[in-house]
């Protein structure tokens, strides 16, 4: 399996000043290989680097495999689509491979080229990062965030082969409660929705000043909601494939692709639907789980939250409330979000016989206490 780690370089100024304007060309170059390529139709790379390569090192100053990638970096963006001119940011990310980046893990730094030759900068990395970097492949990608240099470094992790498991557990997403376990287990989303709201308003009142002091607040806020719905998705997913693990069973997860466009929202509810992150915490529980050798199930979501565990029926009145569900044949009640995660967990396909008495239990248990 491919993860990206993330490093943060510690230049000199001198450093930081060559890698801003390494970055400065490299991109320019970018622009100048893609209006060539645009005015003669030449998209595949091959062809590019037949008819760029040569006039490219001789005017923007490159080596050899940094033009390369650059031939590589327009070729790429034209895959996505050839009805417009590709440019590029003077300060986008650039892609370094073997030949003009290595890193030094014992004295921690990185030899990166730069107009000014080969520059050994120091990096910062985390505990969990510095073992990754020893199964490091491919490129590497330089960026320039908010006045700070990062490297991001692709690494090939050997992952398990899943183990046997004894049952499933099934894992309802949502929006009041981020994640909700076949067990019962609820994981509010209470403290995301706060935080989003909050700085929804903020964002709204000082647009509206229209002040400089009012923009410069609202750069400091760039980010800071993804970052910490990105730690609170980190967290989650950990505590949801520990618990799997440590039970021995396979995760079941809903299908949610596109259902953005399948579904509809009020007005007033749009903003909280579209920064709903089911998709980024989907992805951690799916890799962490691979590293861990859990089995990951994706099934269909229709009816999950309208239909008995007891009798099977399904109609939309079942759900009586956004919390509660009360099958209208045979008056089966409980949790609608534990009951959403039972009926998850027992569409995974698993050889054996999924929950036969414990979800009963369990949303039972939960009904009691309602």
């Amino acid at each position: 399996m491919r993860l990206t780690i993330q490093l943060k370089l510690q230049p000199t100024p001198e450093q930081a000043d060559a890698l801003q304007r390494t970055l400065e060309r490299a991109n320019e170059a970018c622009n100048a290989m893609s209006l060539t390529a645009w005015e003669t139709k030449t998209f595949r790379q091959f062809a590019v680097h037949k008819l760029v390569y040569q006039d490219t090192r001789e005017a923007f100053g490159l080596a050899a495999q940094m033009v390369v990638r650059c031939i590589a970096k327009v070729a790429d963006a034209y895959k996505l689509d050839r009805k417009v001119q590709r440019t590029f940011r003077p300060h986008g990310a650039m892609a370094y491979d073997d030949r003009i980046l290595s890193f030094h893990r014992g004295k921690q730094e990185v030899s990166i080229w730069t107009l000014d030759g080969r520059q050994a900068i120091p990096f910062l990395c985390g505990d969990r990062q510095r073992p990754l970097l020893a199964s490091q492949r491919g490129e590497t990608d330089l960026a320039l965030v908010n006045g700070a240099w990062y490297l991001f470094a692709g690494c090939e992790v050997e992952i398990p082969d899943p183990g046997d498991v004894e049952g499933v557990m099934g894992i309802d997403l949502g929006v009041t409660n981020i994640a909700v376990d076949s067990d019962g287990e609820t994981h509010s989303g209470k403290a995301i929705k706060n935080v989003r709201y909050r700085h929804r308003s903020l964002r709204r009142k000082l647009q509206r000043k229209r002040t400089h002091g009012a923009r410069r607040r609202l750069r400091k806020l760039v980010g800071q909601e993804y970052r910490f719905a990105t730690w609170v998705n980190h967290n989650l997913s950990k505590r949801i494939v520990a618990k799997a693990e440590g039970t021995k069973r396979a995760i079941a997860l809903e299908d949610l692709t596109h259902i953005r466009t399948r579904i509809t929202a009020r007005r007033s509810q749009r903003a909280t639907l579209h920064s709903w992150a089911f998709a980024q915490l989907q992805a951690f529980i799916v890799y962490k789980a691979a590293m861990c050798g859990v089995p990951v199930h994706r099934v269909d979501p229709r009816n999950t939250s309208r239909t008995c565990p007891m009798c099977g029926c399904i109609d939309k009145a079942n759900r009586k409330t956004q919390a509660l569900f009360v099958c209208t044949s045979c008056g089966f009640a409980g949790p609608a979000d534990v009951i959403a995660a039972v009926n998850i967990g027992r569409r995974a396909p698993v050889s054996a016989p999924c929950y036969p008495a414990a979800d009963s239990s369990v949303v039972q248990g939960k009904a009691q206490e309602l």
